[in-house]
């Protein structure tokens, strides 16, 4: 049996003993033998009583308890749903809602990171593309200096002189 099931069935089974026992305290001279049977029957039955009643307080709190581990787990799906009509029942009703909104804002961060990522997926393919450009147009500039390179070496090869040149005119 739970704690707390206990912890609510002991004052109800303490309170009835105490009952049955100030009954028997007042009329003790006028008890029959078998009013003993009647009395043992009643110990019994606040016994039970106490522990249904203990059950039926604990079990909404054991529900409540057990889904509150399942969400902080991470579990956002996790709700209470009980059939009473109150605290407990007000306070799964706001567990829910809680639960309603951690799953609606785990919603909201998966799809910005979705858009996100879509976002950097396009910007990084414009730069891999615009860097391909780049790169074809130095290895053209390349092929097109190594040409010139090859027909600068093919060319004959100026004598220098110390000569004036025959057309310039001579300072004087």
């Amino acid at each position: 049996m739970a704690k707390r099931t206990i912890k609510i069935a002991v004052p109800i089974i303490l309170v009835g003993a105490f009952a049955i026992i100030v009954f028997i305290a007042t009329s003790y001279e006028q008890l029959q033998p078998s009013a003993y049977i009647v009395i043992l029957f009643l110990f019994i039955f606040m016994f039970f009583f106490g522990i249904a009643t203990g059950q039926s307080l604990s079990s909404p709190l054991k529900k409540l308890l057990s889904e509150a581990k399942e969400l902080s787990k991470g579990n956002l799906s996790s709700r209470v749903y009980l059939g009473t009509k109150d605290e407990l029942s007000e306070l799964a009703d706001v567990f829910n809602k809680i639960a309603e909104e951690l799953q609606a804002v785990h919603e909201q961060e998966a799809n910005l990171e979705k858009s996100v990522a879509m976002k950097v997926k396009a910007k990084t393919q414009e730069l891999e593309e615009t860097i391909n450009a780049l790169e074809q147009k130095v290895r053209n500039r390349t092929v097109e200096l190594e040409r010139l390179m090859k027909e600068s070496k093919q060319l004959p090869e100026v004598p220098k002189t110390t000569e004036p040149a025959i057309n310039q005119p001579k300072k004087i």
